[in-house]
């Protein structure tokens, strides 16, 4: 097996907004700060939980170079993927230009190619922008899965490193597993909820919401499994499921921003057509919390050494 170049967790960042919906360029840095203080491997700003769809091109890569000034340590894996396939190469080559390390692309959504179409989308992007690059597979937000066959195929671009699974379906994850051992090709989980059973099968870390909440927990989750203390990874694990369970009791990223608000990590605050939390959640996501931060201070939690 080769090198592993995406390891560990990245949490896929919140993009915070004032009251008059501009952009919180002071809040996203104190979260990119805090994130690294809290021992991530990377970061991920304008991915989905980024809402992305919501802002403007020019504030797509502010959004990229705040957080890339922030940061001292870690890489930045900057969302860069469209339904357009120039759109998304002049957003990659923009996003590589301000200094991203790496790219995480989402397979083209609402006009649903073939598998071809796919393939060739992904290596016109990797053959003009000299950056590793994350094939980001979500089929409930797109319409389409990609398929086995064509994420193996697109492994073989020296510059295509990883895959984010985020299809719910653990047969074809390791299948991809088993098919790139051989390549310079990572596999991160996309789904907090299947990070576990996707480490078990030789995935290598995860692109996670609840790291925005829990970075040290799902630091603690990733780590302990990926040392092979699969024992350990399981109580974090079952300790964060009703977290897991509750970022996405409505769509993502409107939970997160809740929680996050509820910790004093910003303000709930969502572009349109996003709306905030439903009101019929919000004292049982506090309830969640709540039982996070006994955990913590009854000392069933430690942070995972590595």
């Amino acid at each position: 097996m080769t090198d592993t170049t995406f390891e560990g967790v990245y949490p896929a960042m919140v993009t915070p907004f004032n009251e008059d919906h501009s952009i919180d360029f002071d809040q996203l840095q104190r979260d990119a700060r805090r994130l690294e203080a809290a021992g991530v491997d990377g970061l991920v700003p304008m991915g989905s939980t980024g809402e992305s769809a919501t802002v403007s091109h020019d504030e797509h890569v502010e959004v990229i170079e705040a957080v890339i000034e922030a940061v001292e340590d870690v890489p930045v894996i900057a969302g860069s993927g469209s339904n357009n396939t120039d759109e998304a190469l002049s957003l990659s080559r923009r996003a590589a230009d301000a200094g991203a390390d790496a790219l995480l692309l989402i397979s083209p959504y609402y006009n649903k190619p073939e598998q071809r179409g796919l393939r060739d989308h992904y290596l016109t992007i990797a053959d003009a922008v000299d950056v590793p690059q994350i094939v980001y597979n979500v089929p409930s937000r797109t319409g389409q899965n990609i398929d086995a066959d064509t994420v193996v195929d697109l492994a073989g671009h020296e510059n295509i490193q990883g895959y984010k699974a985020a299809g719910g379906d653990l047969n074809q994850v390791s299948e991809i597993v088993e098919r790139t051992r051989e390549e310079e090709f990572d596999v991160l989980s996309g789904n907090d909820g299947e990070t576990l059973p996707i480490l078990s099968v030789g995935g290598t870390g995860c692109i996670s919401v609840a790291a925005n909440v829990e970075p040290e927990r799902m630091s603690a989750l990733v780590w302990a499994a990926l040392e092979g203390d699969y024992g350990r990874a399981r109580e974090q694990h079952h300790e964060l499921g009703a977290l897991f369970r509750a970022l996405f009791w409505e769509t993502n990223p409107i939970p997160v921003k809740a929680a996050m608000a509820m910790r004093g990590q910003g303000a709930n605050r969502l572009r349109q057509p996003l709306s905030p939390l439903a009101e019929q959640y919000r004292e049982d996501l506090k309830a969640v919390l709540t039982a996070l931060d006994d955990a913590a201070s009854d000392g069933a939690y430690a942070e995972a050494e590595r």
